[in-house]
């Protein structure tokens, strides 16, 4: 049973989706009366989880119901423009974001991480470097376990990341330390502007306590805002303060306040941009006094990093083939291509964000061979990447002509690289059937039985 619900008796969760169905049994836990209120339909498990909790629910739209509750409690994905949102503006009732909720029954310290790309990876490495240094540690936020799932557990540390959605409704939670991996153009079509996105993750630093600290990287410091002396800031060979964490290519190590903390063999994950996630999992724990260039350096090598973030598929004649769906923005993707060693053949395309594809011209000329473009988003990318001056492309049915494609110009030395630009939706349930399904037809392939 956790401690009592901060004098909130009644809570209202709108939404059914794996964060709202967390954040209602945890209100019931807390001893709250809960109600959950679902737009579309609930799924049958879902039905059976509330019924056994004892928990109202409601499907296939928000009734004033919503409102009969002492706070309306957000799920993950609710954009500010959504009509239930207007609606209670205009009964002046201000929804409870998840992080807020949560946050108060976290027990340890909590350290935060965003970014535009690399926070699954960053969080999870946070993680794996305090459970190795003996520390009861774990990882939750918009990593596939809610936070609510960690709530009132023993914990010396909790590692969530959050995304620019979560950040978005953030007004009190608090932070040990917050990490943001990079910035760049992603989610406008929910935020509404770059803008707004680039504020809703700035808005991660302004949830850090008195004493605790921030790692950005040197170039965003101006977009996020970032300033004070707890900010620390990642570069390639700057010169070194004691406030930097300095990569560096003459030594091949990373190196923080004037130590190494690890060197570049100790990580184990394809692409430069890893390098810079292990850096700043690494000064996060050093910050949190509990880490160096020991436990780095030991813990790093035996890091399994999570799927479809640049991972080696397999090998064959000479050919590398690489799953990034996780790749789903234009900064992923040209990411991929400029830290992965090798001549590219990339697969590109998906559902769209609102992205200017024309960002992809200049990274795939110094970078790619070809693109293989496939998806709903085929014919703009073409488009855009024609209009550029990038001319090697080809349009492909489905994943397996891609791949069939790819593997065909392939020649030894190159890299076969799904980094898509776009998310899995217009064809897959998610990232992860779509790369399942790359690294289930690069298989075929070197089995000899995609013809």
């Amino acid at each position: 049973m956790l401690a009592d619900g901060g004098g909130v008796s009644s809570v209202t969760v709108l939404g059914a989706g794996v964060s709202g169905l967390s954040l209602a049994l945890m209100a019931r836990r807390l001893g709250c009366d809960v109600f959950l209120s679902e737009a579309r339909e609930i799924s049958p498990d879902a039905r059976e989880i509330l019924e056994a909790s004892r928990i109202e629910c409601e499907s296939g739209g928000h009734t004033d119901r919503i409102f009969e509750r002492d706070t309306v409690v957000l799920g993950s994905g609710f954009p500010p423009s959504a009509e239930i949102i207007e609606r209670m503006s205009r009964r002046g009732v201000v929804p409870t974001g998840e992080i807020d909720f949560v946050m108060p029954h976290i027990r340890g310290k909590v350290v935060g991480v965003t970014g535009s790309n690399g926070k699954t990876t960053t969080t999870s490495l946070i993680g794996h470097l305090l459970k190795s240094s003996g520390y009861n540690a774990a990882v939750a936020g918009n990593i596939g376990r809610p936070l609510a799932d960690a709530a009132g557990a023993e914990l010396e540390f909790t590692v969530v990341e959050l995304s620019s959605f979560q950040l978005h409704w953030v007004r009190s939670a608090r932070l040990a330390g917050a990490v943001v991996t990079n910035l760049a153009p992603d989610h406008i079509d929910w935020h509404g502007s770059y803008e707004k996105y680039a504020a809703a993750k700035a808005r991660i630093l302004s949830m850090v306590s008195g004493g605790g600290f921030s790692i950005v990287q040197r170039r965003d410091i101006d977009a996020l805002g970032a300033a004070g002396e707890g900010v620390f800031a990642l570069s390639w060979d700057e010169e070194e303060n004691d406030r930097a964490i300095t990569l560096s290519e003459r030594e091949r190590a990373v190196r923080m306040d004037g130590r190494e903390l690890f060197g570049f063999d100790d990580v184990k994950l394809i692409g430069s941009h890893n390098l810079e996630n292990a850096a700043m999992a690494a000064a996060a724990v050093k910050l949190l006094g509990r880490g160096g260039a020991g436990p780095a350096s030991a813990a790093l090598p035996t890091f399994t990093p999570p799927p479809h973030r640049c991972g080696l598929v397999a090998v064959s004649n000479g050919v590398r083939y690489v799953d990034d769906s996780k790749g789903t923005n234009i900064a992923a993707a040209v990411a991929a291509m400029t830290s992965i060693e090798g001549r590219k053949i990339i697969i590109l395309g998906g559902r769209g964000k609102g992205e200017d594809y024309g960002e992809l011209v200049q990274p795939l000329r110094e970078n790619a061979k070809l693109a293989i473009l496939i998806g709903e988003e085929a014919d703009a990318i073409e488009r855009a990447l024609e209009s550029g001056g990038y001319d090697r492309c080809r349009k492909a049915g489905d994943m397996e002509s891609a791949v069939r494609t790819a593997a065909g110009a392939a020649e030894p030395g190159d890299v076969v690289l799904l980094s898509p630009a776009c998310t899995s939706w217009d064809a897959y349930r998610n990232y992860n059937e779509r790369g399942d399904h790359f690294a289930s037809l690069v298989v075929k392939h070197v089995k000899g039985e995609l013809i």
